[in-house]
Formats: structure tokens, sequence, C-alpha cells
């Protein structure tokens, strides 16, 4: 009979690993790490999830979501078969990576208010990067010394990412409803980097609560992202 746990652990261990695998990358996590985390014995951490592998793919398997958790259909957590994260998280990134108003804007052969179409794109990408920057640290983190991950998700998702946005500014510059912007893979860099830092990498800056309204850091950005492109 499978065992049964509350779902406060489940967010607990769901954390824990989160926060181990943003610091260490899958390849050097330790079981033992997660357990600390968790204030368990690294015994007990077995319990919920067989291995190492099977906790980094239940973490691809939840998503960004926070909350509570219900229990895993079975304990411990299995670890999948060969390729079975990897087809996952395929999935996941491109997902992740994918932006509607961006792809709506690429399709538009003619734009009436190119300023609030590009407050769209900046925001739905703010607003994306700080919902899931949780599990996308812990992904990025494990994709630099894991050749597969990293082909899939720097080589693969993040650079089609880049492109499309290079290939949007790019576009609407040649029209003149930005102003020239030089290098269009530059620009998109730009603005992603600009957003992730705000979005994600500035709440393990040593002093998060420097910039406390998240609201209010979230639409400063947007707004001068979108003032460096448009025309007046």
């Amino acid at each position: 009979m499978a065992r049964t746990r509350p779902a406060e652990r489940f967010a607990q261990l769901r954390d824990a690993a989160l926060a181990v695998f943003a610091a260490k990358g899958l390849r050097r996590a330790r079981m033992s790490d997660v357990a600390r985390a968790m204030g368990l014995s690294t015994g007990s951490l077995y319990n919920y999830v067989e291995s190492k592998e099977a906790l980094f793919h239940w973490l691809v398997e939840l998503g960004p979501g926070g909350g509570p958790l219900a229990a895993p259909a079975r304990l411990p957590i299995p670890t999948p078969p060969p390729g079975a994260t990897e087809a996952r998280l395929r999935e996941v990134v491109a997902e992740g990576m994918r932006l509607p108003a961006l792809d709506a804007a690429l399709a538009r052969r003619r734009v009436t208010d190119a300023r609030a179409e590009l407050e769209g794109i900046v925001r739905e990408l703010y607003e994306r990067l700080e919902r899931s920057r949780g599990p996308a640290a812990a992904i990025e983190r494990s994709a630099i010394d894991r050749p597969e991950l990293f082909a899939l998700y720097f080589r693969g998702a993040r650079r089609q990412l880049f492109a499309s946005l290079a290939r949007y500014l790019e576009k609407r510059a040649r029209a003149g409803h930005f102003a020239e912007i030089g290098d269009p893979l530059v620009a998109a860099r730009f603005v992603v980097e600009s957003v992730a830092w705000f979005g994600w990498h500035r709440f393990s800056d040593p002093d998060p609560e420097a910039l406390p309204d998240a609201a209010a850091v979230r639409d400063e950005v947007v707004r001068r992202i979108v003032a460096s492109f448009v025309r007046e």
C-alpha cells in the first residue's frame, strides 16, 4: 500500500529541491543537501523519492506553480526511464519560452499602436519569468554542466527566444515604429536580460528587499524598456 504524506511536506520537498538544484545543479546536488534543507535525515528523504534524478523529474512535471501539493500517486517517487526527463523538459522549456504576444506580433502585418504592442510583449515576458523563477533557476543551473540539457536550454529554446524577439524589433524598426536599434540580437538580449534580472535574479540578491514593491518594479522596468525603443 502506498504511503501518504501531508501536503505541506511535499511543498517543503519542492522548495528545498528547487533551492538545491538552483545552487548546485543536477550533477553536483546530493540527496543529503535536500534532506538537510528540509531538516530530515537522508534516509527519511528516500521514503519520499528514490533518487535525485527522480526528484528533478518530479520538479519538471510540477512546472512553475506554487502552493500546496497533493501527495504523488506513487511513493517513493520513482526514477524515470532513460530519456524521459529530457523529453519532458524539452516540452516544458519550449512552452515556457513561448510568448503568445510575441508570436501574434510577428504574424501581424499592420500595427496601429507599436507602443502598446511592445509593452504587451515585455510585460508577458516579465510575468512569465517572475512566476517561473524557481524552476527556471534550477533548470538553468543544471543545464550548465549537463551537455544534453545545455543543448536543449541554452542552444535551443533560449536562442530561439532571442532570435524571435530580434526579428520582431528589427521588423518594427524598419517600419519606422521604433528607433534605430543597431544589432537586433543585442537589442533582444538587452530586453531579455533586463527583464530577467528584475523579474528573476534580483530575488537572489543579498538584499532583495531593497526593491520591495514587486508591482512597481515590474511597471517601471516595462516602461523604461518600451521607452528605449518606441519613437515619440
